[in-house]
C-alpha cells in the first residue's frame, strides 16, 4: 500500500473496512497502481446512444468481452458498464479487473427537456458480479433531479453498508441550464459539490469551459478573481469544490475527438490536480492496437513520464 493510497483512504473515515478495501482495489490495479491516479474504461454508450453509434467504428466492440480484454490489456484501474455488459463477461474475467456496475441509464429513443435515467441494476447485482463499486448518474438542472438524488442516497447507503464504493456521474443537464451551461465552470463545480454531498467516493464530471452560467455566481467569480483562463485552472477549481480535494474527481473523455486535443486535456487535468480520466468512446472506437497506444500515452502523462 503506497502512502498516497493510504492518504486518500484516510479521507473516507466514516466507511467500513469493506468499502475501504474496494476503494483500495480501484487504486491498486493496473498501470497507475499506487499513484492515486485513475484511467477507467466506461462502456455504457450502447445503452445511452445505441449500438451502431457506439460500436460500428470498431465492430469488435459489439462483443462485451472485448471491453474486459481492452481494459485489462491497457492496464486500466477499472471497467464500468451496465448490467448486461458485465453479466456477459464477469464470470470469464472474474477477479482480473475491478468492476463498476452502472445502476441507472438513459436511452436516446425518447427526447425531453428534463432527463431521468431508469434504474437498470441493483447493489445486489453488483455484489453478485464481484464488483468493487456501483456507478450512478445524476442530472443536476433536470426537473427530475430530486428523484435522482433520493435514489442515489438510498443506493449509496446500501452499497456502503455492503462494502462497495460509490461512483457518481454528475452531469448538469435539463431545463434549468443552457446547453453551453452544461459545461460552464460554475455549473460543473456545483455538480461536483452536489455529488460529494450525496456521499460519492468518486465523482465524474466533464472538463469545464470558462463560461460562467449563473448570474449570481458570475459576481462572485469576478469579485474573488477566481482563475479560469486555462483548463488546468478550471480543473483546480472543480477539485477544490470537491471538499478541497478530499474527494476523488475524474473527468470524462466525452465525444470522439482529435487525439492531440484529448491528450492536451489530459495534461491539463493532471496539471490542475485532477485524479484522472474515464475515457470510453475515445478508447473503444479505435482499433485495438491504436486504443492500447492511446491509453498507454494517457497513463504515461498521468504517471509523469510524459510532459
Amino acid at each position: 500500500m503506497s502512502e498516497r493510497v493510504r492518504e486518500i483512504l484516510s479521507w473516507y473515515g466514516s466507511d467500513n473496512p469493506g468499502t475501504l478495501a474496494n476503494l483500495a482495489r480501484l487504486m491498486n490495479h493496473g498501470r497507475l497502481a499506487g499513484s492515486g491516479r485513475f484511467v477507467i474504461l466506461p462502456v455504457d454508450q450502447g445503452f445511452e446512444h445505441g449500438p451502431a453509434r457506439s460500436f460500428a467504428a470498431n465492430p469488435a466492440a459489439y462483443d462485451p468481452r472485448y471491453h474486459f480484454e481492452l481494459a485489462l490489456a491497457a492496464g486500466c484501474n477499472a471497467y464500468a458498464a451496465p448490467l448486461g455488459f458485465l453479466e456477459a463477461g464477469a464470470a470469464e474475467f472474474a477477479g482480473e479487473i475491478p468492476l463498476i456496475l452502472k445502476l441507472n441509464n438513459s436511452d436516446s429513443l425518447s427526447g425531453g427537456a428534463d432527463p431521468c435515467p431508469a434504474l437498470t441494476g441493483s447493489v445486489d447485482d453488483a455484489l453478485r458480479l464481484g464488483c468493487s463499486a456501483i456507478g450512478f448518474t445524476i442530472y443536476p438542472a433536470s426537473g427530475a433531479r430530486n428523484e435522482m438524488y433520493g435514489q442515489i442516497r438510498a443506493l449509496a447507503e446500501e452499497a456502503k453498508r455492503k462494502g462497495l464504493a460509490v461512483v457518481v456521474w454528475s452531469y448538469p443537464r435539463g431545463s434549468g441550464v443552457s446547453k453551453e451551461g452544461e459545461t460552464a465552470i460554475d455549473v460543473v463545480a456545483y455538480a461536483a459539490q452536489i455529488a460529494c454531498q450525496l456521499g460519492a467516493h468518486v465523482v465524474k464530471v466533464k472538463p469545464p469551459t470558462a463560461h460562467v452560467e449563473q448570474a449570481a455566481a458570475k459576481k462572485v467569480y469576478e469579485k474573488e478573481r477566481i482563475p479560469l483562463a486555462t483548463l488546468a485552472e478550471r480543473v483546480r477549481h472543480v477539485v477544490q469544490s470537491a471538499f478541497n480535494g478530499r474527494r476523488i474527481v475524474i473527468f470524462s473523455g466525452g465525444e470522439a475527438k482529435d487525439t492531440a486535443a484529448l491528450l492536451d486535456e489530459v495534461r491539463a487535468i493532471r496539471d490542475g490536480g485532477g485524479f484522472g480520466s474515464i475515457i470510453g468512446r475515445n478508447s473503444f472506437q479505435r482499433q485495438r492496437d491504436k486504443a492500447l497506444n492511446f491509453l498507454s500515452t494517457v497513463m504515461k502523462i498521468y504517471a509523469g513520464e510524459l510532459k
